[in-house]
């Protein structure tokens, strides 16, 4: 074809085109302009579901052609077309039109990054509706995390957004899908009000959420330690017959072992056993460690139960369930039976790690069996298995109750050249060591290099309280203020700790006036005094021979709702004692058994020390008497 054959066909194209254009445009005669709000990237829509948009005029760009335009993505000319009208109006108008989703869809994302728009709420939850009758569900979820839609959504309350999809459609099955997502969606943005208000208004409206989205509920209420919600979110999720499974009931029970529910989360546990679900290892290992970290020789029995019924069952315990009752076993100073499960789990081929050496290790050196505690370290390093910092923090600790200073100094030092870091506990236990060995100056040097060193710790209430502890014990009582002054620094509020350590100091200096104002300060700050705070004031009255002041603290603390426990009885009965008021002791000792107090071996050394060795047979009136102990 010759050059001037093409240029006629090109200008022929070119008139064609312009053409098809200018009657387009003669067909979308718009009477009105309505101006387009605008919004930032970063900004708000100025549109609302309340604003309704006007009418369009009676020669509209028909569907066929807005279709065609759309889904070949000629924006170009599709905003030629629509230059006159408001891109909310022009939605409306695919809506009318019963537009399919995917040209609705094209135009919406489309117009909200070229006009940067959000529409209004009404829209979006059509454009919802449309894709979840399409079971386009993945196209929901990416819409629900598209900036302008979070925007438009921000401004509604689940509840107003779940009374719009109603009015714009009353298919249930669609309204429970797009509902289900819109959780999904809260969850992923943690935004927890917003989620269980949607879970809780969903009932409401008789819609029928999945699991996942109530899993994913109860996973985000569980980590913001809302328990409260768990339980109701559960017990919602079995009224409305919403699938449960295995994932939801170890939830469940997690968040009430977390809240000390244990006994709560037992009733689950049957629960689940009896709906046919089978408990996996996770299941009892979050029961088991959940009695375990509550204590106490009643809760690990419980603990221990449960693991012989998940074997019973033929649920392996793994290392973690051994881990847990290692740890509780060590905290409730059961060494031999701790010990035992470390051979039982090495026999059945499972592998202890640094948990459960740090456990172990923690717990010989709290009760002062160091030398034992040293092997199974050597043991640790033979297994290839590097020490932690707690490792080393449980070592030091045994050594500085032992006043092993040297040796737990050469520990700290060597903590740097292992390539770890010391922590707050780490420089808390070497300001002990120091104490415990009277020295004051080298205590306080740890204290200042904790935020002078290459590496900066902050000190913590427990530093505070070993110092202010270390000034007292060496009569140092403006030191110690200081060290108060100090903590009020740092915003830090002196706790239990701190008032029963200050108490203490001033009954051993005499001072038990200001002592008894300091118990008096601990109810204006928000403080409960606790047993140890009465015994402490009470042997410092008892020190001071006024038995009469004692027993005025004695009736506070019974009238402050705190029971005398057998040291407080200890300490009078050798009050009484020391006085030669020895029927009065007697009496005491009878009250103590009274309240069903089971004496102690302190209990027994008084009687044999104050009474017996005196001459004097305590009448004890029909309680049963250790004869044994005392002679």
């Amino acid at each position: 074809m010759c050059d001037s054959a093409r240029d006629h066909s090109y200008v022929q194209a070119n008139t064609l085109r312009v053409s098809l254009t200018m009657i387009a445009l003669h067909r979308l005669r718009f009477t009105t302009r309505v101006p387009c709000s605008r919004v930032s990237p970063l900004g708000s829509s100025s549109y609302s579901s309340e604003s309704i948009p006007d009418p369009l005029p009676a020669y509209p760009l028909d569907i066929q052609t807005s279709s065609d335009l759309i889904r070949k993505q000629h924006w170009g000319a599709l905003k030629l077309l629509t230059k006159s009208t408001n891109p909310n109006q022009f939605l409306q108008q695919l809506y009318d039109w019963n537009a399919p989703y995917d040209v609705v869809l094209g135009y919406l994302k489309w117009s909200q990054q070229e006009f940067q728009v959000s529409h209004s709420l009404e829209h979006y939850c059509r454009i919802f509706y449309l894709l979840a009758n399409s079971k386009q569900y993945g196209r929901i979820r990416a819409l629900l995390d598209n900036h302008y839609v979070k925007i438009a959504i921000s401004k509604h309350s689940p509840s107003s957004i779940l009374r719009m999809l109603e009015r714009v459609c009353d298919n249930v099955c669609a309204n429970s899908i797009i509902v289900d997502l819109l959780i999904l969606a809260y969850t992923k943005n943690s935004k927890t009000d917003l989620c269980f208000e949607a879970f809780d208004r969903a009932g409401d409206y008789g819609l029928k959420l999945s699991v996942w989205s109530c899993n994913r509920l109860i996973r985000l209420l569980v980590k913001q330690e809302k328990f409260g919600r768990v339980e109701f979110v559960y017990r919602e999720m079995i009224k409305r017959r919403i699938e449960v499974n295995l994932a939801t009931y170890n939830m469940v029970i997690n968040g009430l072992c977390k809240s000390g529910r244990l006994h709560k989360a037992g009733d689950v546990l049957d629960d689940m056993q009896v709906r046919g679900i089978l408990p996996s290892v996770v299941t009892y290992n979050t029961l088991i460690n959940g009695y375990c970290k509550k204590g106490g020789s009643g809760k690990m029995y419980k603990a221990d139960a449960l693991m012989k019924e998940m074997i019973k069952k033929k649920i392996s315990p793994n290392e973690i369930t051994y881990n847990a009752l290692i740890d509780g076993f060590c905290k409730d100073e059961n060494l031999s039976t701790a010990m035992n499960l470390f051979k039982k789990m090495q026999v059945t081929e499972l592998k202890p790690d640094v948990a459960t050496y740090n456990s172990l290790i923690n717990g010989l050196c709290g009760i002062g069996k160091l030398d034992e505690a040293l092997v199974l370290h050597d043991k640790m390093l033979e297994a290839k298995i590097k020490p932690s910092i707690i490792t080393y923090n449980s070592l030091m600790n045994g050594f500085s109750k032992k006043k092993m200073l040297k040796k737990c100094k050469e520990l700290f030092d060597d903590i740097h050249k292992q390539g770890l870091l010391p922590n707050v506990y780490t420089y808390n236990t070497l300001i002990n060591a120091y104490f415990r060995n009277g020295n004051l100056e080298e205590a306080i040097k740890v204290h200042k290099s904790m935020l002078e060193g290459s590496v900066c710790v902050s000190p913590n209430i427990s530093t505070y309280n070993s110092l202010i502890t270390g000034y007292s014990k060496e009569g140092k009582l403006k030191e110690a203020n200081k060290v108060l002054d100090s903590m009020k620094d740092q915003h830090l509020k002196a706790d239990i700790v701190t008032y029963n350590i200050r108490i203490g100091a001033l009954c051993e200096n005499g001072e038990i006036g200001n002592a008894i104002k300091l118990l008096n300060e601990m109810s204006e700050v928000g403080l409960i005094p606790i047993q140890l705070t009465y015994n402490i004031l009470i042997g410092g009255y008892c020190g001071e021979g006024n038995i009469k002041g004692a027993l005025n603290v004695m009736a506070r603390m019974e009238k402050e709702g705190r029971r005398p426990n057998v040291v407080t009885y200890n300490v009078l009965i050798k009050a009484f004692c020391e006085k030669g008021k020895l029927e009065e002791g007697n009496l005491f000792l009878n009250k103590m058994l009274e309240k069903g107090l089971v004496p102690n071996q302190r209990t027994y050394d008084i009687v044999k020390e104050e009474m017996l060795e005196r001459g004097f047979v305590p009448d004890i009136d029909g309680h049963l008497y250790n004869n044994g102990v005392v002679s």
